[in-house]
């Protein structure tokens, strides 16, 4: 069926489903008042919120315009909200509404190119700790010695703050981290826009430059006070890494495989859930930052406690993202 034909088969249901829903969401009615002229008295209301989900999933399967599909969604979400006694909210509500559940669901939801961003990022990752062991010289290849040195000094034992030069304090640093992780984030995904390709081109490149740092580090003999520092935020920071790539990709797979649609309206509607995407990741950027301004420098603790505690933030992050928000999907 034509999107046309659809609509105008349908159309006043919808306007009559919306007409009850601004009428409800203003002005609370009393069991037993009377409905406003147009208004579907409330002896029909649940059958005409299934049909608008019916309608819903109809449109998506045909791959109705985005506008449409995007029109039907609000109707279910608003007649869910009102149907199951839930008010929409705003605000801050609404957004720890999303980073409690509706960010985790969005992550699993878009988990094949969680899968493919984390393995493009975290394989160079790994791969050149393991290889920097046997094989030290090759990290010249890839970094300066300047750089290296300045690494080296920075989290040499002898180091009061790890990852920290002296002119350096904890609310400048935090500063710092907020702006180069967010950096980073918006840089692999908004290069999605180039078919994906520059999006896989920062996740390998962020995975091989952290990856050669922490093999050199590793072999050189920092490794104690590298990990030590790493460890607390690098849960945060890596995983949002990776869902920022996936954000990216996502643009890039709407250019690449626009299905029935046009490259502009499969971009306008995988742009949706690639924006929501960042949201989720920028919060844990800053969370991120946080902890590597305010935890990761200190050397008060035993490097056994930050481990423990990098650990456990790693259990949180994962967990979150896998087990966030099923409760209330069901």
């Amino acid at each position: 069926m034509r999107q046309a034909v659809f609509e105008a088969r349908y159309g006043a249901d919808w306007e009559r489903f919306e007409t009850w829903l601004d009428r409800d969401e203003k002005v609370p009615r009393r069991s037993g008042a009377a409905a406003p002229a147009g208004a579907l008295p409330d002896i029909e209301i649940p059958p005409a919120y299934r049909r608008v989900c019916q309608h819903l999933a109809l449109a998506r399967d045909r791959q109705y315009s985005p506008e449409l599909v995007d029109r039907l969604n609000q109707l279910a979400l608003r007649g869910h909200h009102l149907l199951y006694g839930a008010r929409p909210r705003r605000g801050l509500a609404r957004g720890l509404e999303f980073l409690l559940a509706g960010f985790p669901r969005l992550v699993r939801e878009e988990g094949v190119l969680v899968a493919a961003a984390a393995a493009l990022f975290f394989g160079p990752l790994v791969t050149l700790i393991v290889v920097l062991q046997w094989h030290p010289d090759f990290v010249y290849y890839l970094l300066e010695p300047e750089s290296l040195a300045k690494f080296q000094e920075m989290y040499s034992p002898a180091n009061k703050r790890l990852g920290m030069r002296d002119a350096d304090d904890n609310v400048a640093m935090f500063g710092f981290y907020i702006w180069n992780n967010v950096k980073i984030g918006f840089q692999t995904f908004a290069t999605g826009l180039a078919f994906g390709l520059g999006s896989i081109f920062y996740l390998a490149f962020n995975g091989i430059t952290i990856g050669a740092v922490a093999g050199h580090l590793t072999q050189a003999g920092y490794g104690t006070p590298f990990w030590s520092f790493v460890a607390g935020h690098s849960a945060l920071e890596l995983v949002a890494i990776a869902i920022s790539g996936a954000a990216g990709l996502k643009l890039g797979g709407a250019l690449i495989a626009p299905g029935l649609r046009s490259r502009k309206a499969a971009l306008v509607a995988a742009a949706r859930p690639a924006v929501r995407l960042m949201y989720g990741a920028t919060a844990m950027f800053f969370a991120a930052a946080f902890v590597e301004a305010f935890w990761s420098p200190l050397t008060l603790f035993p490097s056994t406690t930050k481990y423990a505690v990098g650990a456990i933030l790693w259990a949180v992050v994962l967990g979150y993202l896998v087990l966030g928000g099923r409760a209330r999907a069901a």
